[in-house]
């Protein structure tokens, strides 16, 4: 999901939103109507266009990835692949995971016509329930939240675990509403920066923050309706 959008959440791409990953949860609703599986309502939602998002990767890992160095990154909740075939253009290896195989495909796809295939390989996870094997200079977890019932906490302390010594973890999700418009997620909780790194569980002996911050939504992405702010939290686990 990586994308921006409209309303969903649970994906990465911000500028294409969203997107991402989804989790885990039994039932996800959309539209008035029920899904059996995570799985199912991702993949309906892509299937709706021919292409979600914008194509062009999430700002905050633009912004924050800009300057580390190359090396093997974990994309989790890759949606169409735009924050997966940005890294790879700066040449990193990545691993992309997403729960939909539609999503998968659209990002295969997109790594192929960029000409970077062989620096991208894609994965499906069901994250609540499996989990990329290895270690990464970089894990991103760009807008991975969900309408159904996706262990986010769970998923975020995996990815935490799966950061190499020295490398970066980075979180960025969307925050609260702009003054004086409508929450369209009400029944979604979207913790502070403070909540995510709380829910980290990190040892300060063996972690660096880098960033916990909130941030007015900014750029192209500024044009998404719905909230008016996303927070990152960035952190690095010491050598």
């Amino acid at each position: 999901m990586a994308g921006q959008p409209h309303t969903h959440t649970q994906t990465h791409e911000h500028h294409q939103h969203g997107h991402g990953q989804h989790g885990h949860g039994q039932h996800a609703h959309r539209g008035g109507r029920e899904y059996a599986s995570e799985q199912e309502f991702w993949d309906s939602f892509y299937g709706e266009r021919e292409r979600i998002w914008s194509g062009r990767p999430n700002s905050v890992l633009v912004r924050e990835a800009a300057e580390l160095p190359p090396g093997h990154a974990l994309d989790l909740g890759c949606g169409e692949g735009a924050d997966a075939v940005w890294l790879a253009g700066r040449g990193w290896r990545v691993t992309g995971t997403d729960i939909s195989p539609v999503a998968l495909e659209r990002a295969a796809g997109h790594a192929a016509e960029a000409g970077l295939a062989e620096l991208i390989s894609f994965e499906r996870h069901d994250l609540g329930e499996s989990f990329p094997a290895g270690a990464f200079d970089l894990v991103s977890a760009c807008f991975l939240h969900s309408p159904g019932d996706m262990p986010r906490d769970r998923i975020l302390r995996a990815a935490a675990a799966a950061v190499a010594p020295g490398g970066v973890l980075l979180v960025a999700g969307h925050g609260g509403a702009a003054p004086g418009t409508e929450n369209p997620h009400p029944d979604l909780h979207l913790p502070t920066p403070q909540e995510v790194l709380a829910g980290l569980e990190l040892p300060e002996d063996g972690w660096e923050v880098l960033v916990c911050a909130e941030h007015e939504r900014t750029g192209a992405e500024a044009d998404r309706p719905g909230h008016g702010y996303d927070n990152t939290v960035k952190v690095r686990r010491r050598a």
